[in-house]
């Protein structure tokens, strides 16, 4: 007898449209509430996808359609400043980082919610939920309600449906950096499926080869406050640039790829955050997933991928068991494995806005860390290699 026959799922960005493919692989019928009156497609910048993270995709059938729009950058490079440049060491035989527009994604994910009939309604913003012994129900500010057997939180770092669990749960944590991507016209020489991480005096900065020409150049700003993105976007990207080449300008090679980069070319994404560990992941028949739960910095390159395994387990845990031992079994398989990642990602990210002191030390410092601290197989290769057993029953 199944437990769970119905859930609604807050949130259709990554984490919401893959958990109910997976709970619509499950057995258990789905519909996804997104607050934006849109569809994301074409919206947004990249996102790196670890191996792990495309393992997960393949079982709700988005994996290879994400490997084909996607690029693989199966190369990492450290650069700091101006001097030495090292090789970062991957795991054997795990594959590579599959960079992909964030866009590209939502669409592929929408489309296969899609095929397999699953509704997204947009313009749902979430206002509020009541619990019943057996069922709940979401409101919506549009007064509409939607009931179901389970409430599912993927809605981001300012989750609403966390307040609804936790009053108290921690909110997101600003990392002290603005978000901006473009195509430069300057070029750099690295071969395809390069991806360099450079720490340049004042501020980080990732590029890689573009695929028709010029560098695609991901730039993490140090800013003192946070700006949404609506707030950012207000400012002329003529002034970002300025602002960029302020900070930027006596690196190499981000002096250049930001000189060449055109105003129309730059795209504005706001602030980055993190999400600290938060107490409860479930109360009744409401829980969390995804960025609601565990965001881990950038610096991480895992907060999609962890992301779509979470739904996927926690799709895997309701089919198996009633709630609530679905939701402490999902949490038992999860929180470890989410916090370690982020706390690693938070100890990189301290170095991302380096002090004075720092600054000066940044070029001694990182190759000896990097040389006796970075052991891929010991940090990298577990996370990476982690594979969800979709066909094994959860277990208590």
């Amino acid at each position: 007898m199944r437990h769970v026959r119905t859930a609604v799922v807050i949130g259709g960005g990554i984490a919401g449209p893959v958990a109910a493919l997976a709970l619509h692989k499950a057995g258990i019928e789905a519909t996804v509430f997104e607050s934006h009156p849109t569809s994301a497609d074409g919206v947004g910048g990249t996102i790196a996808l670890a191996p792990n993270g495309l393992a997960a995709l393949d079982i709700v059938g988005a994996g290879q359609p994400t490997v084909a729009v996607g690029r693989p950058a199966g190369r990492q490079v450290l650069r700091v400043g101006r001097g030495r440049r090292i090789d970062l060491p991957a795991p054997a035989g795990v594959g590579p980082l599959q960079v992909v527009r964030r866009g590209d994604l939502y669409r592929i994910l929408r489309e296969r919610a899609a095929a397999e009939g699953i509704r997204i309604e947009h313009g749902r913003r979430l206002v509020g939920a009541r619990e019943e012994p057996d069922a709940v129900t979401a409101v919506f500010a549009d007064g509409g309600e939607a009931r179901a057997d389970v409430l599912i939180g993927a809605d981001g770092v300012h989750s609403i449906v966390r307040g609804l669990i936790d009053p108290a749960a921690p909110g997101p944590r600003y990392t002290g950096m603005l978000s901006f991507e473009g195509v430069s016209a300057a070029e750099v020489p690295e071969e395809p499926g390069t991806m360099t991480f450079a720490f340049g005096r004042r501020g980080y900065y990732l590029y890689w080869p573009a695929p028709g020409g010029g560098t695609t150049v991901g730039i993490n700003l140090p800013h003192p406050r946070p700006l949404t993105i609506g707030q950012a976007r207000a400012v002329p990207s003529e002034q970002w640039l300025r602002t960029l080449g302020e900070v930027y300008g006596e690196d190499t090679p981000g002096g250049d790829l930001v000189r060449r980069l055109a105003p129309a070319d730059l795209q504005v994404n706001g602030a980055l955050f993190s999400m600290p560990p938060v107490p409860h992941w479930h109360r009744g028949r409401m829980v969390l997933a995804g960025d609601a739960v565990h965001a881990p910095s950038n610096s991480s390159g895992q907060g999609a991928s962890l992301a779509v395994e979470s739904a996927v387990q926690l799709a895997r845990c309701l089919r198996d068991l009633p709630v609530p031992a679905a939701f402490a079994a999902y949490e038992r398989l999860r929180r470890a494995r989410v916090e370690e990642v982020a706390a690693r990602a938070a100890t990189i990210n301290r170095s991302k806005t380096p002090g004075p002191v720092a600054q000066a030390l940044m070029p001694i410092l990182m190759p000896l860390v990097t040389k006796l601290v970075l052991k891929p197989e010991k940090t990298l290769g577990p996370v990476q290699r982690y594979r969800i057993d979709w066909p094994a029953p959860a277990t208590t």
